[in-house]
């Protein structure tokens, strides 16, 4: 009996073995980033159970994946390419052609003039507008967003929604699955019954889609009428306008007109047709613009795990080594993979000043601790780092030389660059830039200097280890 249990262990730890070799075969195979590689082998080979399911749940790469046919994603480019066609005095910023070029040739994320931009720094601000926007909604409701929460807040845009519907207004909404988890799905049928047509983004069935749970979407957007279009960082709950235990929330999100709302628009449809399948490329939807003519040049660039390449990335490491005078960022986690993080140290040693603003005490522990080393790391190779004290900053913005601004759901880590799908605007205007400038002055204001807290720049050993541990997971936050 003995011999048996013997038997039966060896072969167990055998198949057990060849289990983990091939685990870690497949995520060398699939020829990632070294760190990341690096970062998953060690937590298979180290905890091969927790890690191999963690692996499976969160770590398939789906990048080869085509989640929209190119034949339905020209026929959703069709209007907002027209648009872009009958674009009259259209001039691009000669030092940001490149730039330009690259998200056009990337995923047809094409640029628009004549906007106006209107920069809203909290919740008391955002949402306010909003209602007034959907309360004057004739025709349509888009909305494309991570979170919506069932609390008051959410509750309010909800009958918001429902009661334009009832009007007769197409009411789309867009949900993360994962995002939502915690939302009992009574809110969102309470919307379906009230005409609102509500669709979870990538739901996460298990086991079917157990391998896309890592992949989210992060987008936080709003198109009304075609003619208003919202895009940022906060999402639909009340946290955005009262904050999070004792800190207020500081965000940014951005209202926009002019011709970038075609844009918006064109991301939220191909986005709709992914989760509902319905193929919206009516004119209706993409109405002949009125107002301002100027040369406010701006892009939605979307990113996502599917595309052939990290557009918003790319876009970040071109802005950096594009920079001439000052670069400033704003981001709730810093966790750079290492095309943006030696980009940033480029420019800092290169004597761009180049300025980041995070959250001083973090929503995400984990994230915080993994961030220290590498704002350290920025902050010797000549970089001011500074740490927001009035609150928790979740605002994710980039102002350059007076002349390039970026605003969005696109964090300054792994995840968004790498996992989530995403959406920013990259706006080519000295007036918008100026205004970004002074918000993040404002904010900047408002931090200390990382090598005003000593305990941050130089942490004792234990805490160092601790740091350097979590770093090396940090692909994986």
């Amino acid at each position: 009996m003995a011999h048996m249990h013997g038997l039966l262990y060896i072969i167990g730890a055998t198949l057990s073995w060849i289990l983990i070799a091939l685990t870690i075969i497949h995520v060398i195979m699939d020829n990632r980033q070294p760190a990341k590689t690096m970062a998953w082998a060690l937590v298979i080979f180290f905890v091969p159970i927790v890690g191999i399911i963690l692996y499976l749940f969160f770590g398939v790469n789906h990048r080869r994946e085509r989640l929209v046919s190119q034949r339905s994603l020209d026929q959703l480019s069709k209007r907002s390419m027209l648009s872009f066609v009958e674009q009259h005095d259209f001039r691009v910023p000669d030092h940001y052609r490149q730039l330009v070029d690259l998200f056009v040739n990337q995923s047809m994320s094409l640029p628009f003039k004549d906007n106006t931009v209107d920069i809203m720094t909290d919740g008391y601000a955002f949402f306010p507008e909003l209602l007034k926007d959907i309360r004057q909604a004739r025709h349509h409701i888009h909305i494309d967003m991570y979170i919506i929460e069932d609390d008051a807040l959410g509750r309010l845009v909800a009958d918001a929604l429902a009661e334009k519907a009832k009007e007769g207004v197409e009411v789309r909404v867009i949900y993360d699955d994962v995002g939502c988890w915690k939302v009992d799905r009574s809110f969102f049928e309470s919307m379906r019954r009230n005409g609102v047509e509500v669709v979870p983004y990538l739901p996460v069935h298990f086991p079917t889609f157990t391998s896309k749970a890592n992949y989210r979407n992060h987008r936080k957007l709003i198109v009304i009428d075609g003619q208003v279009g919202y895009i940022g960082g906060m999402n639909i709950a009340l946290r955005y306008v009262k904050g999070t235990g004792r800190q207020p929330w500081r965000d940014t999100m951005l209202r926009l007109t002019g011709g970038v709302v075609y844009s918006l628009q064109r991301t939220f449809l191909v986005d709709w047709y992914f989760v509902d399948r319905t193929l919206i490329t009516d004119r209706s939807y993409y109405p002949a613009l009125t107002g301002v003519s100027n040369n406010c040049i701006a892009q939605v660039v979307t990113s996502g795990p599917t595309s052939s390449y990290p557009e918003i990335m790319q876009g970040f490491v071109r802005t950096v080594l594009a920079a001439r005078r000052y670069l400033y960022i704003e981001t709730p986690y810093f966790l750079p993979n290492d095309p943006v993080l030696f980009a940033l140290k480029t420019a800092a040693l290169g004597g761009v000043d180049v300025r980041i603003i995070c959250p001083k005490h973090s929503d995400a522990r984990f994230a915080d601790w993994a961030s220290r080393s590498y704002l350290r790391e920025l902050h010797h190779a000549g970089a001011h780092i500074y740490l927001y004290h009035a609150g928790f900053i979740h605002s994710k913005l980039i102002v350059c030389d007076d002349s390039l601004s970026s605003c969005g759901s696109t964090n300054v880590d792994f995840r968004s660059f790498e996992n989530n799908f995403e959406a920013n605007v990259f706006i080519y205007d000295e007036g918008t830039a100026l205004r970004m400038k002074k918000i993040f002055l404002d904010d900047q204001s408002m931090s200390t200097p990382l090598h005003e807290i000593p305990q941050r720049l130089n942490p004792r050993f234990i805490k160092r280890l601790g740091e350097s541990v979590i770093r090396l997971v940090s692909p994986l936050l």
